[in-house]
């Protein structure tokens, strides 16, 4: 299904077949090449050091709730050396200790591994330090996450599903991937959503119509275009993307914003479409240096590492200017086409791709001569563009076909290879009103990507060098528009050391196990994580058990939505709560409400819902004192209809 799964697989395979070979071998004692504990193996050489520690810094052990950094430390036995390029896999998940029996826990371990490994829903890791999730953009106000491994009768597992404050626009990835950052236009917000459990954790004013975002290279500033109507209000909000804090705006001109950074971080690049100008930002300063000409409608920007410039793609002339970083003054223009649409530069950073949809056209800029390098016909009015490795992936409004444009083919005198494959049967322009994120995104570390067809709602897999996608994924209920994965696999952070951040879920003590298959080994850890104080205050999970029993009511007549909150683990009613608030709306987003929520009995709680038009309404609470967000809890619905259709 996923090479990451399949490579998985065939190591457990190796290693368990290895460690059975092993047992027989000795005779209860360990092997005469292995050394084992709760926080090293040795075997075959190799040394493997377990070390889990907190991100805080205060000297207190695990504990529940803390975010935990987990490293692998991979050395040579003989020499010290690193253990460099290994592809280690692990999972983390309570222990099954048996007193006395160290032998059998070890057996249950990697009896449980196999069981995650078949990608069986309901039977999955506490936490898998193995995984991504794919993460879909809606035409709602929602975000799904997909487990692409986890199936039920061949359906992918839709992992959660976190409401937005009105529908998305764009998004953007934190440095370590611990965060998303999503536009809401209408909102005039920027959603935070924490990766680790997929929530909205924060809210953070935007100013007008907050567009496109934008992270800077060294991962400090979030920058979001504002698309206000009037001068005053349209330019770029800054975020400090640690602190979720605004730090600056910055009025830069009439029209929609496209934003380019240069590689140090020390300049933004900023468009304005309606004013024909390019602004360029001192960072350090959270300053305008100057307003640059660039063309009547400049459309898109991009950054070319090698040529160490900023290019500014012009819709109506059909030009791309150069702006040097040295100087920050506009170079010669290279014509091309009117029409011309968003422009990006391949990963290598000396050609960039530029779309023209009216031309039915891609064309190819080189930053070392500033010139047109090649013209690339793709039928069916090309308008979006993005890159693996090896490929610029190619989107068409009129087609369902991805065009695939071998990068190392481009270039003057050589003619580009192009190849193309279908991702569904519908053309993107079916779907109607698309948004400005990316529909298609990288797989981790495989040469793949996945794609959205927002016309049948479906995500489709593709490996690159087969013919058609391999596997494809829907979520139901939602419109699928956008793209992006989150990883949470294990990355070589210096020579010899595996490691990547967790949240850690529940106290108790832990089984990591862990897989290699040079040398081939499977052995499993153990690490005890403390009760959390803070969390054991506040009590066990909450569940809500909702009072109303009609799921059919007048439309035009306020619903009583009624409620109890109760404590997961005493089973008692938790009152004197203040703060819960119900958040409701008409399927599938419309007329979005919040209401708060007042207890009218000891540990019964009720919000008066607005139920007007005919239609199904959906009800989610959330109650920040006891850290439940909307959509930790069960969500209530129920259908208005006329009042002489009810039944």
């Amino acid at each position: 299904m996923i090479i990451r799964r399949l490579i998985t697989l065939g190591v457990l395979a190796c290693c368990a077949g290895a460690a059975t070979a092993a047992d027989k071998a000795s005779t209860g004692a360990a092997a005469v090449d292995q050394e084992a504990s709760d926080t090293r193996y040795v075997k075959g050489g190799v040394i493997v050091d377990l070390e889990v520690e907190p991100k805080r810094k205060d000297g207190k052990p695990l504990m529940a709730d803390d975010f935990a950094e987990v490293r692998f430390k991979l050395t040579e036995e003989a020499t010290g050396k690193p253990v460099r390029g290994a592809t280690p896999g692990a999972w983390m998940d309570m222990g099954q200790v048996l007193q006395g029996r160290p032998e059998a826990a070890q057996k249950s371990c990697k009896d449980k591994i196999a069981l995650y490994l078949q990608g069986a829903v309901g039977i999955r890791p506490m936490i898998d330090l193995n995984s991504y999730f794919v993460v879909v953009m809606n035409a709602d106000p929602s975000i799904a996450v997909v487990d692409p491994v986890v199936s039920m009768a061949g359906k992918t597992s839709t992992l959660a599903k976190s409401l937005l404050p009105a529908p998305g626009a764009d998004w953007v990835k934190s440095s370590d991937s611990k965060r998303l950052f999503i536009t809401t236009p209408r909102a005039g917000k920027v959603a935070v959503v924490e990766t680790e459990g997929f929530k909205v954790t924060a809210q953070i004013e935007a100013g007008k119509e907050p567009t496109r975002i934008a992270l800077q290279p060294d991962g400090r500033y979030l920058w979001v275009g504002n698309d206000g109507k009037n001068a005053a209000e349209s330019g770029v909000t800054v975020i400090d993307a640690d602190a979720l804090k605004v730090v600056g705006s910055i009025a830069t001109g009439r029209g929609h914003h496209e934003i380019a950074f240069s590689g140090d971080s020390r300049f933004t690049f900023v468009t304005n479409r309606d004013e024909g100008t390019v602004t360029i930002i001192d960072i350090t300063k959270l300053a305008k240096l100057k307003d640059l000409k660039t063309g009547p409608l400049p459309i898109s920007i991009g950054y070319a590492s090698q040529a160490q410039a900023v290019y500014v793609a012009d819709g109506k002339d059909g030009t791309v200017t150069p702006i040097e970083i040295k100087s920050l003054e506009a170079g010669k223009k290279i014509s091309l086409r009117p029409g011309l649409g968003p422009l990006r530069f391949e990963p290598q950073g000396r050609y960039g791709l530029v779309v023209n949809p009216s031309q039915d056209a891609v064309f190819v800029i080189d930053s070392a001569s500033n010139t047109l390098a090649n013209t690339i016909k793709v039928q069916g009015e090309p308008f979006q563009v993005f890159f693996s490795e090896s490929f610029a992936y190619v989107r068409s409004l009129k087609s369902e076909r991805v065009s695939m444009i071998a990068l190392p083919t481009l270039g003057e005198n050589t003619v580009p290879s192009v190849q193309s494959f279908a991702a569904g049967s519908q053309p993107p322009q079916a779907a109607g009103q698309l948004v400005i994120a990316d529909s298609i995104t990288a797989a981790t570390s495989d040469a793949a990507v996945f794609v959205v067809n927002p016309a049948d709602n479906t995500t489709y897999y593709y490996m690159e060098g087969m013919n058609a996608p391999s596997s494809n994924y829907q979520v139901m209920g939602s419109k699928a528009r956008a793209v992006t994965v989150v990883d949470r696999t294990l990355k070589e952070t210096e020579p010899g050391v595996y490691a990547t951040t967790v949240k850690l879920p529940a106290p108790g003590h832990y089984d990591v196990a862990f897989i290699l298959q040079n040398p081939s080994m499977l052995h499993c850890f153990a690490v005890d994580v403390q009760p959390n104080p803070v969390a054991e205050a506040a009590g066990g999970p909450v569940t809500i058990e909702y009072q109303n029993q009609a799921r059919t009511v007048d439309a035009g007549k306020p619903l009583k939505l009624r409620f109890k909150l109760v404590d997961g683990r005493s089973g008692k009613v938790k009152t004197g709560v203040k703060d819960a608030l119900v958040l409701y709306f008409l399927a599938p987003g419309r007329n979005r409400k919040e209401t708060p929520v007042t207890e009218i009995g000891e540990g019964v709680y009720e919000a008066e819902i607005a139920v007007g038009e005919p239609g199904a309404y959906y009800m989610h609470v959330r109650v920040p004192s006891l850290r439940v967000e909307y959509n930790s809890l069960p969500s209530y619905s129920v259908r208005a209809v006329k009042p002489d259709k009810k039944g």
